[in-house]
């Protein structure tokens, strides 16, 4: 496969980049709202509390990105989240992602910051809406 034929693939790899991210990304949510996955030390957030909010924006936040359903506001929004997650509960633990637990914080908060700008890919509720409307 030639590199120029590899191109033509991106809207697919983006799409499931998508999926991936935003199924992986629920599933924290599901730890803090509902407990599930061990939980938060084995406990649920209270739902008013930081870590609830977080939680329920990690879960319909990564549903709607699974989706592909308004996918560019909600990938700004969960950006934000990420990033703010990394400043409050990461960086004060040190400088570096590997040390400070915040990889993953990191990580999500670039591919939502991509989603953003690139959007949501060809599979996607996203992209069936917008041809369908005249």
């Amino acid at each position: 496969m030639k590199l120029t034929e590899a191109s033509s693939l991106e809207p697919y790899a983006r799409s499931l980049l998508r999926i991936v991210a935003g199924f992986t990304f629920s599933l924290h949510g599901c730890q803090k709202l509902f407990g599930l996955f061990g939980g938060m030390g084995g406990a649920k957030a209270p739902f008013l509390s930081l870590h609830g909010v977080a939680g329920f924006l990690e879960v319909f936040g990564g549903l709607l990105i699974l989706l592909g359903l308004l996918t560019k506001p909600v990938a700004f929004i969960l950006c934000g989240e990420m990033a703010v997650a990394f400043f409050t509960v990461h960086f004060p633990r040190g400088f570096w992602p590997i040390l400070n637990g915040g990889e993953l914080a990191v990580l999500y908060c670039f591919i939502f910051l991509y989603m953003f700008t690139a959007g949501p890919g060809i599979w996607s509720l996203d992209h069936l809406l917008r041809r369908k409307s005249p």
